[in-house]
C-alpha cells in the first residue's frame, strides 16, 4: 500500500514552532482529518512538543516529516510501516545528543514534552542517523463504530395468549344453572300463564243444577 509523506524544514527559531503547526494542520485537512477530530488535535500536539524538542533544546535546524498509511510494523525499528489507518510524525534533528524523559514538577513550565509523547502516541522512539537523530510517533486511526440494530422486545411467557387445546376439559352446566330466557317487565312465564288460565276457565265453567227431590 502506498505511503504519503511530506515535510517540511523547519528554522532553529521557537516561532518556527507555530509554523509548523499550521503547516500540518493543513496536511491533516488534505489527507481528510478534520481539524475538530479528536486524532488532529492529537498529532498537532504532538507535532508542537517533537519539533519545540528539537529547535529549543538543540539550537539545531530540523525536519518535520508526516507519513499517512504507515502501521505498527516499523514500531522499534524506525522505519514506516506499510498498513492503513496510522499517522507517523518524525522530527529529525542534527544533534546526536539522546533524547531523556524527564519528570516535571507542578511548577515547572518545561521537561514535560516527552512524557506528554508517551502519554497521547500509540508508539514512540527514537534512533542515530548519519548526521544527528529522528524521534518518531504513531497514532492509530480507528474507525467509528457501526451501531447496531435495536433489537426486538421480548414476548414474555405470563402475557402471551395460547389457543386453547382440544383436549382440554369443558366444565359441565348444572340443571339448576341453565341458561333461561330473559323475562321483561310486564311479561309473564309459561308458569305463570298457565296457572291464570286454569283460574279463568274455572270462573267460565258452567255451574251444575242440585235438584232436592221430595
Amino acid at each position: 500500500m502506498q505511503v504519503l509523506q511530506v515535510q517540511l524544514e523547519v528554522g532553529p527559531d521557537p516561532a518556527e514552532v507555530g509554523r509548523a503547526r499550521r503547516w500540518a494542520r493543513s496536511r491533516l485537512a488534505g489527507s481528510g482529518i478534520g481539524e475538530d477530530e479528536p486524532l488532529a488535535q492529537t498529532l498537532i500536539l504532538l507535532i508542537s512538543e517533537l519539533v519545540t524538542n528539537a529547535v529549543v533544546h538543540t539550537g539545531c535546524p530540523a525536519v518535520l516529516r508526516m507519513l499517512f498509511g504507515g502501521c505498527a510494523a516499523g514500531a522499534g525499528t524506525g522505519r514506516a510501516g506499510s498498513g492503513a489507518g496510522t499517522v507517523r510524525v518524525e522530527v529529525s534533528d542534527a544533534s546526536a545528543r539522546p533524547p531523556l524523559p524527564r519528570h516535571a514538577d507542578g511548577e515547572d513550565t518545561s521537561g514535560r514534552g516527552l512524557e506528554l509523547v508517551d502519554g497521547l502516541a500509540d508508539r514512540w522512539g527514537w534512533r542515530l542517523e548519519s548526521v544527528g537523530k529522528s524521534i518518531w510517533c504513531e497514532v492509530d486511526r480507528t474507525a467509528p463504530a457501526v451501531p447496531s440494530a435495536p433489537e426486538a422486545p421480548a414476548v414474555s411467557s405470563a402475557t402471551s395468549v395460547s389457543p386453547l387445546s382440544a383436549a382440554s376439559p369443558v366444565p359441565p352446566v348444572s340443571s339448576a344453572s341453565a341458561i333461561r330466557p330473559e323475562v321483561g317487565p310486564g311479561a309473564e312465564t309459561s308458569d305463570a300463564v298457565g296457572a291464570r288460565g286454569a283460574r279463568g276457565m274455572e270462573a267460565y265453567a258452567p255451574s251444575r243444577a242440585v235438584t232436592h227431590r221430595s
